[in-house]
């Protein structure tokens, strides 16, 4: 076999097999552009050219190792894998490039890259193992011309040069198993980006779900007010010299506000996800004076439209209808605003007031049971004003425009005060031609469930290639001094052991708390990982060491989850130590294949 007619074999089929993929794709997606394999194929063998020089080049330099063919093929498939990185690198750059993705985050782009390069291994690992049987002639060819170039070259200082080939193909071997290593290492970091995937799949289930259910029980609500809408006329002349009349009016906002509140938090299952809710009972008490304006006459008021208005997001989660009491009259709030400039949704009632209101204080009172979702939010729509939560829910977010004054939190709950006067606002207590957005000034409290399983196994992964460089490095530091290779398959089945892990630590994680998900999830993997070093190296010693080193690991790396502003120091300086700690063990390794007598020199 010629190293043209191997490397145009692979070649070509590469190409045949990304224009099969594709003509199975659009024929599964849209049949109507079937033909799409055509330019496939015709792209493929073009920009597959490069290739095919490579494969010229590479494939002698391959033959002339000395080893098994499994090993030799190993050596193909390791230099597929990194012309199909530069493939995916440079597919990856022509994809971003019209679009101009500078927002994607980097595990976006990670996964975008992986997944371009994933597709082209595939395809050259497929290529390669239909041409597996020339792939066996050419290097036994290779081989045997090797031989008889050897034995045609013996000459009389044979044992001398024996012995340093020896040394030389034995730094070799150490060299080029180093290199695996490490390409599997890489390679094994694809799977993880899966199990990412995976990861934010469930999260955005959970986040469907979460959505579900408060639509049906009561969005996140914010409350404000209550405040007065008073109409009154607008004569002008317009341009025509004709009078008109319009309407216009003002709001007029308490004088003072007091409302104090508890929260009952409720958590619901919903398969296997729970969702967080609250019922709230709030009391509004407070005093509106009524004003006018001194350029608005008191008899072009409209006095018999008067309304008194409450802003509130979600009807669905008033429990109980809403009565004010407004100056010992009660009364019953219905749905509907006269106006929206403060709130696009809310509750009304008509108001029976005249001109001998003005300059009068009149008091009110409410007595309000909503329920909602997680964030309660209100808005300080009154000159001088006061807020007081308190709940049993342990994990409050205070948030908003506005931070309490006072706060306090327990494992019992919480308790929080806001306060607010007229000087720390942007406006009076008579509001005209008022412009205003709630979200500027609203603040409240947000439940918080802290144990978020999916960001803590999303952190988790991002160790990954810690933990599988780490447990490469230590299996290959010990073959070495122990002198029992391990074949990259059982490197492979160590690797996928590791991945595994994650896969343990999100399903569990999902029925039961975070921590004990992952000390199950820890603890099955180290004795997987143990039990195959004992079995491979024939002594407890290795597997004790291996088991010890993993649980170090899988510690550290529990600690930096649970860390939050100290992580990257922690982890920095964890880091370093390990680095160090492998360098030192690597100083035994006899990397050269030297003699005793010659280290010793």
């Amino acid at each position: 076999m010629k190293t043209g007619l191997v490397s145009a074999r692979i070649w070509f089929l590469c190409s045949v097999i990304l224009s099969l993929g594709s003509l199975i794709v659009s024929l599964c997606l849209q049949p109507a552009i079937w033909y799409i394999f055509i330019p496939v194929l015709i792209a493929s063998l073009t920009g597959g050219l490069p290739v095919f020089i490579v494969l010229m080049f590479i494939l002698p330099m391959i033959a002339r190792n000395k080893g098994s063919f499994s090993y030799l093929f190993l050596l193909v498939s390791l230099a597929c894998a990194f012309c199909s990185l530069l493939y995916g690198y440079a597919g990856y750059l022509l994809m971003q490039f019209p679009i101009r993705r500078s927002n994607l985050f980097w595990t976006d782009r990670l996964n975008m890259l992986g997944s371009i390069t994933g597709v082209l291994f595939l395809t050259a690992m497929l290529s390669l193992l239909l041409s597996i049987k020339q792939l066996q002639r050419y290097f036994m060819q290779s081989i045997t011309y090797n031989k008889n170039q050897t034995n045609k070259m013996e000459t009389t200082n044979y044992s001398e040069n024996d012995h340093s080939e020896t040394k030389s193909s034995q730094s070799n071997k150490i060299f080029m198993k180093g290199i695996i290593t490490a390409a599997l290492i890489l390679v094994m970091m694809i799977p993880t980006i899966f199990i990412n995937n995976l990861v934010q799949e469930r999260q955005e289930r959970q986040e469907s779900v979460v959505k579900e259910v408060n639509s049906r029980w009561a969005k996140e609500q914010t409350l404000t007010g209550p405040y007065i809408y008073l109409p009154f006329k607008v004569n002008g002349v317009d341009s025509q010299n004709k009078p008109y009349e319009t309407t216009s009016h003002i709001l007029i906002i308490p004088d003072n506000l007091h409302v104090a509140g508890r929260i009952e938090h409720e958590l619901r299952l919903r398969s296997i996800y729970k969702v967080l809710l609250y019922r709230a009972k709030l009391t509004d008490k407070g005093d509106i004076i009524i004003k006018v304006p001194k350029d608005i006459q008191p008899d072009l008021i409209k006095w018999s439209d008067a309304r008194i208005c409450f802003g509130i997001s979600d009807f669905k989660g008033i429990e109980e209808k809403l009565m004010v009491r407004l100056n010992g009259a009660d009364l019953e709030l219905s749905p509907g605003l006269p106006s929206n400039e403060i709130n696009e949704t809310g509750l009304s009632s008509p108001i029976s007031l005249s001109p001998a209101d003005i300059g009068r204080s009149l008091s009110f009172s409410m007595e309000i049971k909503i329920k909602g979702s997680q964030m309660l939010h209100f808005v300080p729509f009154s000159g001088n004003s006061d807020f007081t939560l308190e709940s049993s829910w342990p994990n409050p977010s205070f948030d908003g425009n506005n931070l309490p004054n006072e706060r306090k939190v327990t494992d019992s709950g919480f308790n929080a005060k806001w306060i607010f006067n007229k000087a720390n606002l942007p406006f009076g207590t008579i509001l005209r031609d008022f412009k205003f957005d709630e979200s500027t000034l609203a603040f409240g409290v947000t439940m918080v469930e802290p144990a978020d399983q999916y960001a803590k196994t999303n952190r988790s992964i991002k160790y990954a290639i810690l933990v599988i460089g780490l447990t490469f490095s230590l299996f290959f530091i010990i073959e070495l001094l122990q002198q029992k290779p391990i074949h990259p398959i059982q490197y492979v089945l160590i690797g996928l052991a590791l991945v595994i892990f994650y896969c343990l630590l999100l399903p569990i994680s999902e029925f039961l708390l975070f921590d004990i998900a992952y000390l199950m999830a820890a603890v099955s993997t180290i004795l997987l990982v143990g039990l195959y070093a004992k079995s491979h190296f024939q002594n407890w010693k290795s597997a004790g060491i291996f088991s010890g080193i993993l649980t170090l690991l899988y510690g550290f790396i529990f600690v930096l989850i649970r860390l939050e502003d100290t992580a990257l120091l922690v982890g920095s300086i964890g880091l370093f130590i390990i680095l160090a700690i492998t360098m030192y063990a690597s100083k035994k390794v006899n990397w050269y294949g030297k003699s005793r007598l010659e280290m010793q020199m």
